[in-house]
């Protein structure tokens, strides 16, 4: 057993001091999904990588109910839930007139740059539609797309095979583009 999968099932047992533990053996592993989900954003934003880490971990193991993660596959799916929630959010606050919303950033040297749609938002809720329709599926989609896991990572995450979890994420790829093309469910 290795020294995260230990001390994660510590900290899913309520042990607080493991969690501040915790972070020091995976932020590597968070900071990498963090720079691949903030490489997708558009141009202009303001949220860095490190406090996407900072603060989906407080998310985690924030001051309230302690953590339930039933091993290291959990626990990134769970980080990544947080990092996708985060940014949802600030895509949101983004897009409201008292934060700038409606209006297009220009560049010093006189060049405006096309301002791209809030596409986290739109992903996220067409992602909620799809988990009522196929909850597996949309697990699929957050821990292939948001926490960068492999095929084979998503699907032992969740408890299927490799096969099954391909189909699930083709599946969920056609639904959600046609989703958000306006097609009908």
């Amino acid at each position: 057993m290795s020294d995260v999968t230990r001390r994660v099932g510590e900290c899913a047992a309520g042990d607080r001091r493991t969690a501040a533990e915790l972070l020091p053996l995976v932020y590597d592993e968070l900071r990498a999904l963090a720079d691949a989900r903030l490489a997708s954003e558009p141009a202009g934003h303001t949220l860095q990588p490190t406090a996407l880490v900072h603060e989906a971990y407080l998310r985690l193991v924030g001051p309230t109910d302690p953590p339930r993660w039933d091993g290291c596959g959990h626990f990134f799916a769970a980080a990544a839930e947080a990092m996708r929630r985060i940014l949802v959010e600030a895509a949101r606050r983004r897009g409201r007139l008292r934060h700038g919303g409606g209006r297009d950033r220009v560049a010093l040297d006189g060049v405006a740059r096309p301002r791209p749609a809030d596409d986290v938002v739109a992903l996220s809720e067409a992602l909620d539609a799809l988990a009522g329709v196929s909850p597996q599926a949309a697990e699929v989609v957050k821990l292939r797309y948001f926490a960068g896991c492999t095929g084979r990572q998503a699907a032992e995450a969740i408890g299927v095979s490799p096969r099954k979890a391909d189909q699930l994420w083709a599946y969920a790829r056609a639904w959600l583009l046609a989703r958000l093309a306006g097609d009908a469910d």
